[in-house]
């Protein structure tokens, strides 16, 4: 097959080298500039180099124009494969090849459509995390599933651990959709739009914690927000506090949320949860933190003295 290839970071650049090892004929790359977004400098492996070392034509884009759209009907593809294109692909293109588009998503589909699917999988507390190949339709992330691969979440795993597990599944599942459309033996399954639900991006706001949440959530938000992500961080005394190690308390403890309460173990007890006041929840126990000078240390060494509070804001 003749096919065109839309992605961007490791997640295109490893559905890229898996269309090159596959023996089908890649006859265009699409990908995006380079972006100084906080999320799109992790995880930045380059399709654009990549096509360059292959000798593949590569066209840099942020959405789909006239420009692509002449260039992809030049390039004939029969089937085009994307993977974390960031924009909407209208459907004069995903509709051009005469097989469509294959879209690569790191989620359990139909659950966790949108972006950063994996990290927001981890702060809800899910079981499995996966990666879905779909045919692309008008819809999202909606159109029928081809191949789907599922992976365990440990009690310990961070989205760093994840990403790595999930995007080693990325080759398999795209050599084994390719092999499947070209020999016609592709059985489409339909997803269940009544489990749907769909994500957004994630920013800088969305890292900062919210003490009325339990503790629990607390705790998994900080391992979604594992290094190299922007930590999940809270406020003390003025000063921005990442987050880098928690738990949940043994203790049960009571308040008001965000109090930095009493040391436990290898760190500090922080009041956590809206119901918090009622001494029925568990605190979140800070271990290690990182301010904004790139000092890392022990929480017992920033919180010396008991008391006061950690807030959303300086």
């Amino acid at each position: 097959m003749r096919v065109v290839m839309f992605g961007y970071q490791t997640w295109g650049h490893r559905t890229l080298q898996a269309l090159l090892d596959s023996g089908h004929d890649v006859v265009l790359a699409v990908t995006h500039p380079q972006s100084d977004h906080a999320y799109e400098r992790i995880w930045s492996d380059s399709v654009a180099d990549l096509a360059h070392a292959h000798g593949v034509p590569t066209v840099l884009k942020n959405r789909p124009d006239d420009e692509l759209a002449v260039a992809l009907k030049e390039a004939e593809p029969d089937l085009i494969v994307a993977n974390n294109w960031r924009t909407w692909i209208p459907p004069e293109i995903f509709t051009l090849p005469k097989h469509g588009t294959l879209n690569v998503h790191d989620s359990l589909l139909p659950k966790y459509a949108g972006f950063s699917p994996l990290i927001w999988a981890l702060i809800n507390g899910e079981k499995e995390v996966g990666v879905t190949a779909h045919m692309m339709d008008a819809e999202l992330d909606a159109g029928d599933i081809v191949v789907q691969k599922a992976i365990t979440v440990g009690p310990k795993d961070t989205a760093t651990d994840l990403f790595h597990r999930t995007v080693d599944l990325i080759g398999p599942i795209v050599t084994e959709a390719l092999e499947r459309i070209a020999s016609g033996t592709a059985e489409l399954t339909p997803q269940d739009r009544a489990r749907a639900n769909f994500f957004h991006k994630r920013s800088i706001e969305d890292s900062k914690i919210d003490w009325t949440w339990l503790a629990e959530d607390i705790e998994r938000l900080v391992r979604a927000q594992s290094d190299p992500y922007p930590n999940a961080f809270t406020h003390y005394k003025g000063q921005r506090v990442r987050v880098l190690k928690a738990s949940l308390s043994e203790g049960v403890y009571g308040g008001t949320p965000g109090r930095v309460f009493i040391r436990e173990g290898d760190g500090v007890v922080i009041v956590a949860g809206a119901e918090a006041r009622r001494g029925r929840s568990h605190g979140l126990v800070i271990e290690r933190v990182r301010l904004d000078d790139g000092t890392e240390l022990p929480a017992t060494e920033l919180f010396t003295v008991m008391g006061g509070y950690l807030t959303r804001e300086p």
